[in-house]
């Protein structure tokens, strides 16, 4: 009796996430208003078509879809009510989606024999930096009054928001990968790791210099750098203080990710400060709109338990540290979790899943400072 082959692990992902499409797409055909329009639309697709067109919601109705810029109008419109940002469910959805296509993207680095190494984690930070970067790109050109020439126009500037950014970023980072492997393959570099970076970094040098473009000749964008200073100088010395302190009260902390671990806990840190500055200190700080709004659930629940406070300790301290101190915690408990072994049975699952929860940090955090820096 012979023993049946265990399924390729390929082929089955291929077939969940095929099945999980296929379950959508003929769903959408067959009941469009069970499975696009009251989830697809609500959740996913409407929130993305609001914030593209700088509406406070996007209201779907058998007659099309229109855009309404008060809460009033939202409140009372007829029909699917979509606002920009996430809810509980969008945020679940991508989550699991963020899990699958990690599975995904560790078969394709697998076939192309790289990703087990740190060198990786490291080449890919400026890509970090440059999906927060594009995303303020959209809140720039949003903030740019109607009539004026904007550099990026609905629907092209649904390729960069939440969460469609993602897999804009997803294709440049892996046209990059294929070419940098192609110069270290060909014998023009040493190294695969060293063009990659570059191509990232250039990247973010032209979206600064876009929104300093923008800064420069349109009232709408201004430019507050003492944000950026504030937002780093605060993080860099939290961390600092952190990495300090846990090395002599809790020195196996990093033992496992090494400079990895500080980039985890820098990159959240980040976004917690950002959140912390832009929500509670906007005013202070010369910002034109005063403080930030937060769109996430969480970040919005958070804050509310700051709120809780009595006005004498939010006089002081704001309302956002609650979000600020969550991160930090969770940063630290992701950290400890990996551990030399880790490493050895699966680099590259550990690496790549390390790049994902860097870039759901470091992402967010770098837009929410430059939003504030730029004034948008």
């Amino acid at each position: 009796m012979s023993v049946s082959a265990r399924p390729d692990p390929e082929r089955v992902w291929l077939a969940v996430v095929g099945t999980i499409v296929g379950v959508l797409v003929v769903g959408s055909a067959l009941l469009p208003r069970v499975f696009y329009d009251d989830f697809v639309w609500h959740y996913f697709w409407g929130p993305v078509v609001a914030d593209a067109n700088d509406a406070f919601c996007a209201v779907k109705t058998p007659g099309g879809v229109t855009f309404h810029s008060t809460a009033a109008a939202c409140d009372a419109a007829a029909g699917i009510v979509a606002h920009p940002g996430y809810t509980f469910v969008s945020e679940i959805g991508y989550a699991v989606t963020l899990v699958v296509m990690l599975v995904g993207v560790v078969f394709l680095l697998r076939r192309l024999d790289i990703g087990d190494d740190r060198g990786f984690f490291f080449a890919l930070l400026p890509y970090m930096f440059l999906g927060g970067a594009l995303r303020v790109v959209e809140d720039a050109d949003n903030a740019i009054p109607p009539g004026v020439e904007a550099g990026v126009h609905y629907p092209w500037n649904a390729l960069i928001i939440s969460p469609i950014i993602y897999f804009t970023m997803f294709a440049f980072t892996l046209a990059a990968i294929l070419v940098s492997l192609w110069l270290a393959r060909s014998g023009r570099v040493e190294s695969y790791e060293r063009p990659l970076a570059a191509i990232g970094a250039a990247g973010l040098v032209l979206t600064l210099g876009y929104l300093g473009f923008l800064a420069a000749n349109t009232a709408a964008v201004g430019f507050y750098p003492q944000v950026a200073v504030v937002v780093l100088v605060a993080t860099s010395v939290i961390v600092g203080g952190l990495w300090s302190g846990l090395d002599r009260w809790w020195p196996t902390i990093f033992a496992g990710t090494g400079l990895i671990g500080i980039a985890v806990l820098w990159a959240h840190t980040l976004d917690g400060v950002s959140n912390v500055v832009g929500i509670d200190w906007g005013a202070e700080l010369g910002l034109p709109y005063g403080d930030l709004v937060p769109k996430h659930p969480v970040n919005r629940a958070l804050i509310g338990v700051g709120q809780r406070f009595p006005a004498a300790v939010r006089h002081v301290v704001g309302t956002a540290w609650p979000f600020l101190l969550v991160k930090i915690a969770a940063a630290l408990f992701v950290v400890s979790l990996f551990d030399e072994t880790i490493f050895e049975e699966n680099p590259r699952y550990a690496i790549l899943l390390l790049v994902a929860i860097v870039a759901v940090g470091l992402g967010p955090g770098t837009r929410d400072m430059l939003r504030a820096t730029f004034g948008v």
